[in-house]
């Protein structure tokens, strides 16, 4: 039979960026039921109060830090007073982003900047502020939430494919840095979900109808399908897997 303690995460702590809504809300609800006590994670106090009743209604350990994951500062000294008055962290998910569409050629310089700071700078500076504790320990999982555009490109929005494709080669690198410490560092890459992110594209029929004959699954994904690649990735099931984008896309990136 098979050993499914490989998937336990009782007594663990998971830290999720982003938490709020959408995938980050999915991903800390699914390793919640897996047994992980959850640290949700947002600047709006009041969305984060919401998202932890609705977790802890269920049974689940919730707790929250509310801080801008753009702001390395603010970053390290939450995640440091979590890991002084709290315990420990144990699962990092950076989930934490943002999507701006427009033409290149038009492209605010502005938004390019925004795009830098919530979908790149927030993985390097929250994934350092947990790593430095991980690696004294010696032992530690973060994984970094990069898209289908880590691969791929579509018109209007060739900055957010420039930091999902970041995403994806900082994960490379935070393993070669440090999985010799005993740190497991992968990436989720989901296809196209229906989020809050993607709600002008769902709500666009040409889109969608496109998006179901370029996918061969044929549909949108749910968020709740990306759970279970999470907690293989926060598990010690995943114990030599290291430095992996792991694509959730009902193989749109296997198919011309």
């Amino acid at each position: 039979m098979a050993d499914l303690s490989l998937f336990d995460l009782t007594g663990t702590t998971a830290l999720v960026t982003g938490s709020s809504q959408g995938i980050g809300f999915a991903l800390a609800k699914g390793l919640a039921q897996a047994g992980a006590r959850i640290v949700l994670n947002g600047r709006d106090a009041a969305k984060l109060e919401a998202a932890a009743a609705s977790l802890r209604a269920d049974g689940a350990g919730v707790e929250m830090l509310v801080f801008d994951v753009t702001d390395h500062a603010a970053a390290r000294a939450a995640i440091d007073g979590f890991e002084a008055g709290s315990g420990k962290i144990d699962i990092c998910v950076n989930n934490a982003g943002m999507q701006h569409r427009a033409a290149l050629e038009d492209f605010p310089p502005e938004a390019f900047e925004k795009l830098l700071a919530t979908n790149i700078s927030s993985v390097f500076n929250v994934g350092q502020a947990v790593a430095r504790h991980m690696i004294a320990r010696g032992k530690g999982k973060i994984i970094n939430i990069a898209s289908v555009q880590t691969a791929l490109a579509r018109p209007s929005i060739a900055p957010y494919t420039a930091t999902k494709g970041a995403v994806g080669n900082l994960t490379k690198g935070m393993a070669t840095d440090w999985a010799r410490h005993g740190l497991q560092c992968n990436a989720i890459a989901p296809g196209y979900f229906d989020t809050p992110l993607n709600a002008a594209l769902v709500s666009d029929p040409q889109f969608s109808a496109w998006l179901e004959k370029r996918t061969p699954a044929g549909r949108w994904g749910n968020v709740d399908e990306l759970v279970g690649a999470c907690i293989f990735l926060a598990s010690p099931a995943s114990s030599f897997v290291n430095g992996h984008i792991l694509y959730v896309d009902g193989g749109i990136t296997a198919s011309l």
